[in-house]
């Protein structure tokens, strides 16, 4: 099972293991406060990407693709198995900070991870 949560959303207990997936620290967040098992920065869409992202909801589809182009390097493929390793021993929650729930990385990481994980 594989869940998205935002990072200032409050923990809680079903969330599993909860693993930080941005490449920057949640602004304002308290590490304590975050209750994460791991912080998985190197999985993060390239800084170049992210920028020219911005968050932009036009270019959506295409950040999607091009993010799904770096996650087939050889380092990245490594991370996403390992996520779908740990979601397959139980629950996974993959912690991000954007706005957006539904446009944004982690969105396109569980799907990935979902994909490889059954």
């Amino acid at each position: 099972m594989i869940y998205l949560k935002r990072a200032y959303d409050p923990p809680s207990d079903e969330d599993g293991e909860r693993i930080l997936v941005d490449r920057l620290w949640p602004r304002g967040l308290a590490k304590d406060e975050a209750r994460l098992s791991s912080w998985l920065k190197e999985i993060a869409p390239s800084p170049e990407l992210r920028k020219w992202f911005g968050h932009d909801p036009s270019r959506w589809e295409e950040f999607r693709r091009r993010y799904e182009i770096e996650l087939r390097s050889p380092g990245k493929r490594a991370l996403l198995e390992e996520l779908a390793c740990k979601s397959r021993l139980g629950v996974l929650t993959l912690v991000y900070g954007a706005r957006d729930r539904e446009r944004n990385h982690a969105v396109v990481l569980k799907d990935r991870v979902g994909g490889l994980g059954m």
